[in-house]
C-alpha cells in the first residue's frame, strides 16, 4: 500500500469513472486538517481493518470507491447511532467543548458516531445511571432526561458507511468528520455520556432550541480535524 500513500492528490465526486483502472486510493489525498469530509487513503486502511479481510475490502473500494460499505463494529470501532439533530448537537458539544470527535457519518435520518470499542455494552449503562434532576429516571425504554433513545452497534453488529469518494447523491450517507489516519482517535463511553448530558441539559433550560446549522449546511465541512486527539 505504500506505493498510493505517497500520492497527494484528491479524489473528487465523478472521478471514479474517469480513473477506471487506476489505483484509486493513489487519488485519495493523505494530508490531514483541510477536508474534515474527504476520507484520506490512511482513513481508508484504518478502515478495512475492521473486515476480517482488509485486503479483500481494499480491493473491492478500489473497484467501486462510490458505493457504500458494510463494516462489522466492535473490534476497530464502536458506533453510536442517535437522531440527526440530537446527533450534531452531541457532535459540536465535543468540538466546541470537549475533546473532538471520532470520525462521524450520517445516514438515513441518523448521526453515525465512532466510538472506541467496548462503548456501546458500557454507554447505556452509563446513561441508565445518570441522575436526571428532580423528575428523576423516565420508564424502561423511554426517553431519559431529553436523550432520544440511542442504538449502540458493538461486537456482532455491523453499520453501512458512506463511499470513499465524496459523493454528490442525496439520502445516501455520507461523511461529516471522515477518517483521515490509521489510528484515528475515538471518544469512550465517558466523554459520549458527557456530551449526551450537555445537550439534553441545555435543551432543558433553553426549552425547545432551534438546529445549530441552517439546513443548507448540512454537508458544510465545519470542524477543525487537526484538533482530534
Amino acid at each position: 500500500m505504500s506505493a498510493w500513500l505517497k500520492d497527494e492528490t484528491t479524489l473528487h465526486a465523478g472521478a471514479a469513472t474517469a480513473h477506471h483502472g487506476v489505483d484509486i486510493f493513489a487519488l485519495l489525498r493523505d494530508q490531514s486538517g483541510q477536508q474534515a469530509a474527504q476520507v484520506t487513503a490512511a482513513g481508508a486502511a484504518w478502515l478495512a481493518g475492521a473486515t476480517a479481510y482488509p485486503r479483500s475490502t481494499l480491493a473491492q473500494w478500489e473497484e467501486h470507491p462510490d458505493a457504500p460499505a458494510v463494516l462489522p463494529c466492535g473490534s476497530a470501532f464502536d458506533v453510536v447511532n442517535v437522531p440527526a439533530l440530537f446527533g450534531r448537537r452531541m457532535v459540536e458539544r465535543l468540538w466546541s467543548e470537549g475533546p473532538g470527535s471520532g470520525p462521524v457519518a450520517t445516514h438515513r435520518g441518523r448521526m453515525l458516531l465512532f466510538a472506541a470499542p467496548g462503548t456501546a455494552q458500557r454507554l447505556p449503562s452509563l446513561l441508565a445511571w445518570e441522575e436526571w434532576g428532580a423528575g428523576g429516571p423516565p420508564e424502561t425504554g423511554r426517553q431519559r432526561g431529553g436523550v432520544p433513545p440511542l442504538l449502540c452497534h458493538g461486537t456482532g453488529d455491523a453499520v453501512t458507511v458512506p463511499p470513499l469518494t465524496c459523493g454528490s447523491s442525496e439520502g445516501g450517507p455520507r461523511w461529516l468528520v471522515a477518517p483521515d489516519t490509521r489510528s484515528p482517535w475515538l471518544p469512550g463511553p465517558d466523554a459520549l455520556l458527557w456530551a449526551c448530558v450537555r445537550v439534553s441539559r441545555s435543551a432543558t433550560s433553553r426549552g425547545t432550541a432551534g438546529a445549530i446549522f441552517p439546513r443548507a449546511d448540512l454537508d458544510a465541512n465545519v470542524y477543525d480535524v487537526t484538533r482530534r486527539r
